[in-house]
C-alpha cells in the first residue's frame, strides 16, 4: 500500500539520520524519485570508519525497515552515485574512486544522461552512444543542439556536479496518546479525552509559533465484547481548511467525523498526531474591518457542514474564466471538505 511504503521510507530516513545529518529524498510514493535515498558521507570516516564500512552499517540498519535489499553507490557527484547504485547488487556497493566519476561513466550508455526521450533519440542519431563520447564534445556544441539540457548532459558526462546537495527537512509531527480505563463506547468521554490531548498539542504549537495542516486520530478498540471481524485499530485522517494551532477547531472537526462514523467498539486508547507542522502564517489585521478572519472561519464552518450533511451536498463556487462565451464555463462547483481518509 502507498501509505505503508511512505511510512517505511520515513522510518528509513529516521534511521539514516543517526549516521549523517545530510539526507535527501522523498517519501511520497507518487513521486518519480521515490526509492532514491541520498546520504552525505563526507567527513564521516572518523565516526564510522571508511566509506565501504559505513555502507555496510547503513545496509544492516535499513534491513529490518525496507521491504527489499538496498543497493548502494558511492561517488563524488549525485548523478554518478545514482548510476553506481543502479549497477550495484544487494550487499555489494559500487564505489567510484575519488575524482573518477568521468572515467566510471565513460563506457556507459549515453541515454543515462537525460530522462528526455527526444534528446536520447537525437544522441543515438548523432552516433553518441557512450557517455565518454559526449564528454569529448565541446560544451558549446551540445548547448547549440540541445539548449539547457545540453549543458546538463555535458556536465554529467564530465563528472561535474550540476545540482548542489540540499538536505531534506524532516516533517515535523506532534503525537500524544492517552489510555482510557475502563474502555468507553460513548462519544462524550472520548470528547473529553480528545479535548485534553488537542489542548496539550495546541499549546506546544503556539509555543513554537507553528500550526498544523492535518490530524491523524488513532483509536485502539477493546475487542472483548466486539462483533467478530472488528478491527483492533481505527485511523481517521483529516486535513484542515487552513493550518491551525487552535485546539477547539481541531477537536470540533474530528468530533464531527466520529459523530458521523462512530467507533464499532469501546475505545481503550486514543492517540492524536498533528502533521504538516510549519511556521504559523501571520495575518495583517485592518484597522476598520472587525471581521478580518471571516474567510477562515467560513472555511471551517463549511468543512463541518460537509462532514455532517455529506460532501456531495455542500459545494463552493470558484470563478474560472469570467470572459468565457458559455456561462457554465465561467464558474465551477468545488468540494468544500478537506481531504480525509479512514483505515
Amino acid at each position: 500500500m502507498p501509505e505503508a511504503d511512505g511510512a517505511s521510507v520515513e522510518a528509513a530516513f529516521e534511521t539514516l539520520a543517526g549516521f549523517s545529518p545530510g539526507l535527501a529524498g522523498v517519501a511520497d510514493p507518487a513521486d518519480p524519485a521515490f526509492g532514491l535515498l541520498e546520504v552525505q558521507v563526507d567527513g564521516l570516516d572518523r565516526l564510522w570508519g571508511p566509506e565501504p564500512r559505513l555502507i555496510e552499517r547503513l545496509a544492516k540498519a535499513l534491513g529490518p525497515i525496507l521491504p527489499g535489499s538496498p543497493r548502494a553507490g558511492i561517488a563524488g557527484t549525485r548523478f554518478a552515485a545514482t548510476v553506481a547504485a543502479g549497477h550495484a547488487r544487494p550487499g555489494e556497493p559500487v564505489h567510484v574512486a575519488p575524482a573518477g566519476d568521468a572515467a566510471f561513466l565513460a563506457p556507459l550508455p549515453a541515454g543515462l544522461l537525460t530522462p528526455d526521450p527526444d534528446v536520447r533519440a537525437r544522441l543515438r542519431r548523432f552516433g553518441l552512444r557512450r557517455i565518454g563520447a559526449v564528454a569529448e564534445l565541446p560544451r558549446s556544441a551540445l548547448v547549440a543542439r540541445f539548449g539547457v539540457e545540453g549543458e546538463r548532459i555535458h556536465a554529467r558526462a564530465r563528472g561535474d556536479e550540476i545540482a548542489p546537495f540540499r538536505p531534506r527537512r524532516a516533517p515535523q509531527r506532534l503525537i500524544l496518546g492517552l489510555p482510557i480505563e475502563p474502555s468507553v463506547a460513548d462519544l462524550e468521554p472520548l470528547r473529553f479525552v480528545l479535548r485534553r490531548i488537542a489542548g496539550a498539542l495546541g499549546d506546544q504549537l503556539r509555543a513554537r509559533g507553528s500550526a498544523a495542516a492535518a490530524a491523524r486520530l488513532r483509536l485502539e478498540l477493546d475487542l472483548a465484547f466486539a462483533p467478530p471481524g472488528t478491527p483492533a485499530r481505527i485511523t481517521v485522517e483529516q486535513r484542515f481548511p487552513e493550518p491551525t494551532a487552535e485546539p477547539e477547531a481541531i477537536e470540533r472537526l474530528l468530533l464531527a467525523r466520529l459523530e458521523r462514523t462512530p467507533p464499532p467498539a469501546a475505545v481503550a486508547r486514543l492517540e492524536l498526531e498533528l502533521t504538516g507542522v510549519g511556521p504559523a502564517a501571520g495575518q495583517q489585521l485592518p484597522l476598520f474591518v472587525p471581521q478580518a478572519a471571516r474567510n477562515a472561519r467560513l472555511g471551517w464552518q463549511l468543512a463541518r457542514l460537509a462532514l455532517v450533511f455529506g460532501e456531495d451536498r455542500v459545494r463552493r463556487v470558484t470563478v474560472g474564466d469570467p470572459e468565457a462565451p458559455l456561462a457554465e464555463r465561467r464558474w465551477a462547483w468545488r468540494p468544500v471538505a478537506p481531504e480525509e481518509s479512514v483505515s
